[in-house]
């Protein structure tokens, strides 16, 4: 998912693509490990989705955080 489809994610589906990817990130982590997993590449792209939602998700908090408290 590239950066740009990501900002245009309200924080809800922010959150549940983080927890999914999570998810995910850990049974491919588990198939590696038992050699079970063809496509290796596919960690490495899912631990830059992660980074991505994170960043995003933590951009629109501190946007929300101000309005918030004024």
């Amino acid at each position: 998912m590239e950066a740009k489809e990501v900002r245009e994610l309200s924080v809800s589906e922010l959150e549940q693509h983080l927890r999914d990817t999570r998810a995910e990130l850990l049974k491919s982590r588990l198939n590696r490990q038992t050699g079970q997993l063809e496509k290796t590449h596919t960690i490495r792209v899912m631990r830059k989705d992660i980074a991505r939602f994170e960043t995003a998700l933590t951009q629109k908090k501190r946007a929300a955080a101000p309005a918030a408290a004024k």
